[in-house]
């Protein structure tokens, strides 16, 4: 699928460059015309998005202090994910609440892809059965928001989910040069 991808748009890495410029925008948009819980959200998860991009793209090999600062600035950022996550249900703002959670989801199976290969290849139709649930449900609420005229919440809940498929393509990437198959850059 990795290849498929690199074929069909060889130029990915300015593809990535233009999803990311949109997530700023976004960031942008909601400190506007958001609440100070959107914005945190927004910020935070730009910043774990740039630090999965940074470790999965493997153009990158973090060495030294750098891996350390790594994980502090993750650490970071989880936190505030994890803060606004809190903070959307204490707005009872139950779709965004719902939303932050599903995402807690998908990045504890990123990170077990990233720092587990071996148990995911073991667990691979349970694990892809997961992923699918959970991204399927992170779409619904797509068109939840579109339906109901949140166009910002939708737009910005597309735009994620088209991020995170960037991460998975290079996490995709790393598992079929780990199995010795041609990866194209």
């Amino acid at each position: 699928m990795t290849a498929l991808v690199m074929r069909v748009l060889p130029e990915f890495r300015h593809f990535k460059a233009m999803v990311f410029a949109l997530l700023a925008a976004n960031l942008i948009l909601f400190h506007l015309f958001g609440t100070a819980t959107q914005t945190l959200d927004t910020a935070a998860w730009l910043v774990l998005l740039v630090l999965f991009e940074l470790e999965t793209a493997g153009r990158v090999r973090l060495a030294g202090w750098r891996q350390p600062a790594l994980r502090v600035a993750r650490l970071c950022a989880g936190a505030a994910v994890l803060a606004a996550a809190v903070g959307y249900a204490l707005e009872t703002a139950w779709l965004d609440t719902v939303n932050a959670w599903l995402w807690l989801a998908v990045v504890v199976l990123l990170e077990a892809e990233v720092r587990f290969p071996l148990l995911v290849d073991r667990r691979r139709t349970a694990f892809v059965a997961a992923t699918g649930v959970i991204y399927g449900a992170l779409f619904v609420l797509v068109i939840v928001w579109a339906w109901r005229g949140d166009w910002l919440d939708a737009w910005d809940a597309l735009l994620w989910l088209v991020a995170f498929f960037a991460i998975e393509m290079n996490v995709l990437g790393a598992e079929r040069e780990r199995n010795g198959y041609p990866v194209h850059p």
